[in-house]
């Protein structure tokens, strides 16, 4: 059985004509299946929830990485349920990770065709992520897009980039990986399972899915006159090359900022929570390139 969860408002106008090309194709494959609509943030999680807990299915989503977010926070059973995702959001950042076309058809093959692989994903207190984990200069970004209410899309992301790194402060933290301590004076410190937030910015380009690491990026110390050279770096995906950027593998970070940050996990804010991600592999299985 396929249990679909679609998030009407995310990708715009574009999203009823990917249900409708959905249901075709899984009409014509003969293959059971239900959809179910959200109507409102959060609800995702509640059905996913709901989905898995009524023995093995495929669940699939068609939406952005906000809806994944959610349905993987909702995730109940792993051993006898898999994940798939029909790209519809915005951005879609975890799907290019997961090799996950951005064309329908294609996505759908995927998961009617291949087999699930196994899939890392990140854990915290009360909260799992699968893309992007990050406190800093993400979120001061993340809060400036859903100020604005004209630009959308990675147009959005890109200003809203720019204009939080001319106005940027770095973030006292301390932090803990693979037995070492260490401070910094961060411009941002993220986790990444997935490659890129924003649409396509690579803050994690060596990131792999199924490695049983996390890459933990920070950028420290970052001087007003490096910030050029370390946007035109970033939006190359080549930001590990600046020598302000420390860049380690790990299975587990803790962070520990001097002020109570806003943490972004997958692009959703969270406040009060324990910024400490441990990787959790060979748990989750995901149709994926």
């Amino acid at each position: 059985m396929y249990n679909i969860i679609v998030n009407p408002l995310s990708g715009g106008g574009k999203k009823k004509k990917i249900v409708e090309k959905v249901e075709k194709r899984l009409q014509e494959s003969g293959k059971e299946y239900r959809f179910f609509e959200t109507e409102k943030r959060g609800q995702a999680a509640f059905i996913a929830h709901e989905l898995t807990s009524e023995g093995g299915c495929d669940l699939i989503v068609v939406g952005g990485d906000g809806t994944l977010h959610e349905a993987l926070n909702g995730f109940a059973d792993f051993e006898n349920c898999n994940l798939g995702l029909v790209p519809a959001g915005t951005g879609n950042d975890f799907a290019a990770a997961a090799k996950i076309p951005a064309d329908t058809d294609k996505a759908l093959d995927l998961i009617l065709h291949t087999s699930p692989k196994p899939t890392d994903f990140m854990q915290m207190e009360g909260v799992r992520g699968i893309n992007v984990i990050g406190t800093g200069i993400d979120v001061e970004i993340l809060k400036r897009c859903r100020a604005s209410r004209w630009l959308r899309g990675k147009l959005q992301y890109v200003i809203s980039l720019v204009i939080s790194l001319f106005k940027y402060k770095n973030y006292k933290m301390r932090t803990v990986c693979n037995g070492t301590e260490k401070n910094y004076s961060a411009l941002i410190a993220c986790i990444g399972n997935g490659r890129q937030i924003g649409g396509g910015i690579r803050m994690c380009p060596e990131a792999v899915l199924d490695d049983g690491l996390l890459d933990f990026v920070v950028c420290n110390d970052v001087k007003k006159s490096h910030i050029p050279a370390a946007f035109i770096k970033l939006m190359k995906g080549k930001i590990l090359q600046e020598s302000f950027t420390d860049f380690t593998r790990c299975e587990q970070v803790e962070v520990y900022p001097e002020q109570r940050l806003t943490v972004q996990v997958d692009g959703e804010l969270y406040d009060d929570i324990p910024f400490k991600v441990e990787v959790v592999r060979n748990k989750l299985k995901m149709y994926r390139g």
